[in-house]
């Protein structure tokens, strides 16, 4: 690897750009929050000469196992994000073919991307290491725990980004290679569960299957003692998992080094092409189509912007979602009447997860949609038609929505079903439903904004869906882990004002990247803040409070970045500046 050209140059000139210094700094720095927040739900205002050595090691076994477990899942969003992203961008910009007819190697043009891409996953793994070794001086952990969580981070990289090099180097546009790569991680981690629950547990071949899923061996990594039945001295391993996971990486590989001329076609595309022009044209007559009255909305619906055979995508989705909720249905926390969180029921939870993923595909389609014609230099041909800003901007709108439908209808009947069966009230179902088609109408203007903000494409994805992660994801985490401490709220408020501010900081500055806008200011600050305040008034038992809470928190943002991309367009696009005189 360290002789590849790709590599090296990679290696060489990312590191020193600054969205790498701020993203190394931002991860140490909501770990740095979680360790603190975790201290004060334990310890409280407790004085240290006053804490014992089981209390430091019951904090630091706590930090350890919720780290361990955040950073897997991160890595895994991280990985799928920049393996893609990078070999699309290559390939929407047209790099690709010239990377093809080069002298390297497929060997060394496959390995060369996808680990380039994967520098700063790698970086991260590395800034863990100090703090897993300060949680080790806590007590509560052994050194090998912590051994075994880094190797099984690193195998389950090289894994996970083998998975989303063969899609991207299959895929033609950049938002299959996105949706297929998440998706058919989730659809294989179901696919492993579903697995290993028809499996023998004397079964010899249980522990390699069951290794597929990193997050299983993860848990057995994390508490030892509850595969451990005997008075026996505890050992930890993790062998079975990380043989399975690396043979797994190199059979995805390997099969992309075998396929890539056959998908990626070089020199032999501009002989044919070559070949054909010499011959004697051929004079056809073909049928014309109408176009509507807004162009943009007709090509975006009529031909295949966003690439052929999108309907594996939403078979795909159609899959995990009707799984995902007979599951769930059919689980014994329903025969048990568990609610999780007290207020939510294992359908609902159910329900969150589908729409949240139909959230992060509706937005990374509208972020592509912008990046994709910027990559492919497309963009500039539409922008000197007599096309109209407004045009533009509603005709992507009206595309993304047309395209995401499945999307968008397989919750709201999901949503039905529930609410039919008694699992929602009527108050309940009309705030989900509500809330949930606010929250559809927010991820796209966010991807639409994104896309024209940012002139790279990995720049616009990351923070679209670096923006959604923290919104739907990290606050309900952290939210959590408020609602999970035994204390009171007062304990909590430090860390929770810096989470909030910390988040509304990087919110804002991603948001008014390049346009600042005061708007868009006061949306950022207040977003975090409503978003916790909705969460937490629907565990409580509210309903019209959190419905008003919402379409308030994200109307407001939407108008902030839809009515500047529509009248100011050339401005957030920026082809131009604000008269200072």
């Amino acid at each position: 690897m360290l002789s590849n050209p790709i590599f090296i140059r990679e290696a060489l000139t990312s590191p020193r750009q600054l969205r790498h210094y701020l993203i190394r700094s931002g991860y140490v720095a909501a770990v740095f929050i979680l360790i603190f927040t975790a201290g004060q739900t334990i310890l409280g205002t407790q004085q240290i000469q006053t804490t014992t050595i089981g209390e430091f090691a019951r904090l630091g076994n706590l930090i350890f196992q919720m780290i361990a477990f955040l950073q897997l899942l991160l890595i895994l969003f991280f990985t799928l994000l920049f393996s893609a992203g990078s070999i699309a961008q290559e390939k929407d910009r047209g790099t690709l073919i010239l990377l093809l007819m080069t002298e390297l190697k497929d060997r060394e043009l496959v390995s060369g991307k996808i680990q380039s891409s994967l520098l700063m996953v790698y970086v991260l793994l590395a800034a863990s290491i100090p703090v897993f070794v300060f949680l080790y001086m806590l007590g509560g952990i052994e050194l090998s725990q912590i051994v075994w969580i880094e190797i099984l981070c690193l195998i389950t990289v090289f894994a996970t980004g083998s998975w989303a090099g063969l899609v991207a180097f299959w895929r033609e546009k950049t938002f299959q290679t996105l949706a297929i790569s998440v998706l058919g991680m989730v659809v294989f981690l179901g696919v492993v569960e579903l697995m290993v629950s028809f499996i023998s547990v004397e079964s010899g071949f249980r522990p390699w299957i069951s290794g597929l899923n990193p997050f299983r061996s993860l848990y057995e990594i994390l508490n030892p003692l509850s595969l451990n039945l005997s008075l026996q001295p505890v050992t930890v391993s993790a062998w079975p998992s990380l043989i399975s996971l690396l043979i797994l990486g190199i059979a995805l590989k390997t099969y992309t080094i075998l396929r890539l001329r056959v998908w990626n076609p070089s020199r032999s595309v501009y002989q044919a092409t070559a070949t054909t022009e010499e011959k004697e044209a051929v004079t056809t007559k073909e049928k014309t189509r109408q176009i509507w009255s807004n162009p943009i909305v007709w090509r975006e619906i009529m031909t295949k912007a966003y690439g052929r055979k999108a309907f594996v995508i939403k078979l795909a989705y159609f899959l995990l979602a009707a799984f995902t909720l007979w599951s769930a249905s059919n689980s014994d926390a329903v025969a048990e009447g568990t609610l999780y969180l007290g207020v939510i029921p294992p359908q609902g939870l159910a329900f969150a997860g589908i729409a949240w993923l139909s959230l992060v595909l509706a937005n990374t389609q509208a972020v592509t949609s912008i990046t994709s014609e910027k990559d492919s230099k497309t963009l500039e041909l539409l922008l000197v038609t007599d096309i109209s800003a407004k045009e533009f901007v509603l005709g992507k709108l009206g595309g993304i929505f047309y395209n995401s439908k499945e999307l968008i209808l397989i919750p709201v009947m999901i949503l039905l079903y529930l609410g039919s069966q008694g699992v929602f009230s009527t108050e309940g179902f009309l705030c989900a439903l509500v809330g949930f088609l606010s929250l559809i109408l927010f991820a796209v203007v966010l991807g639409l904004h994104m896309g024209l903000t940012y002139d790279n494409s990995r720049s616009a994805i990351g923070g679209s869906l670096g923006t959604m992660f923290f919104l739907f994801i990290g606050i309900g985490i952290f939210m959590i882990l408020l609602v999970q401490a035994r204390s009171s709220f007062a304990l909590q408020l430090q860390s929770f004002l810096i989470f909030i501010v910390v988040g509304s900081a990087a919110l804002h500055s991603s948001l008014t990247y390049r346009n600042p806008s005061r708007a868009l200011a006061i949306s950022a600050w207040l977003l975090p803040f409503l978003t916790f305040y909705a969460i937490t008034s629907f565990l409580l038992g509210g309903t019209l409070g959190v419905l008003i809470t919402i379409l308030f928190a994200y109307g407001l943002p939407v108008l902030a970045m839809y009515i500047p991309a529509v009248s100011e367009f050339d401005v957030a696009l920026g082809k131009t500046t604000f008269d200072k005189g």
